[in-house]
């Protein structure tokens, strides 16, 4: 582990009580307005039905963490110096850059999904159709045995069922 000793020596004045104490009185109370605030956000967010409560989770311990990293000085040093960073705003714009890498990520996977389901969807749908299409027209024979055939596969939800 890094010592950062010398680095502690070369500051001086309130530079040293910055580096000891975590963030500065400015940027402290800017943090703790900014978590509370996405706090009161993601309440009314939920409230008018904009955003479900699986995301408001997320939302919400990211709040919290944010509150707890500006209160406890002490907290936010060793989160300093677990990543190598000299100040403390520096260590919380890689945590902030690492969550969003993080969120990025989730929402590729979810989109992924809904992309395949969407796929799945639009072929059941022009099989629906075809099927109709034939019932209209009063021909039932071949086409008929086919789409029995796709309307037996199992369905995403069905398969416990089965």
């Amino acid at each position: 582990m890094p010592s950062f000793g010398p680095i502690l020596q070369e500051l001086q004045g309130p530079a040293l009580r910055e580096a000891v104490d975590g963030l500065p009185g400015h940027q402290k109370t800017v943090a703790i307005v900014l978590s509370i605030a996405m706090f009161l956000v993601v309440v009314e967010l939920v409230r008018k039905r904009k955003l479900r409560e699986e995301y408001s989770l997320v939302w919400m311990l990211t709040a919290f963490a944010l509150l707890v990293l500006a209160i406890q000085h002490r907290l936010l040093n060793v989160v300093r110096d677990l990543v190598g960073a000299v100040e403390s705003t520096s260590a919380l714009f890689f945590g902030a850059l690492v969550f969003l890498m993080l969120l990025s990520l989730q929402f590729s996977v979810r989109l992924s999904k809904l992309t395949f389901r969407n796929r799945t969807l639009s072929q059941r749908v022009a099989l629906l159709e075809d099927e109709i299409d034939n019932l209209r027209a009063g021909r039932g024979g071949s086409d008929r045995a086919a789409s029995d055939r796709a309307a037996a596969e199992p369905r995403d939800g069905d398969a416990g069922a089965a």
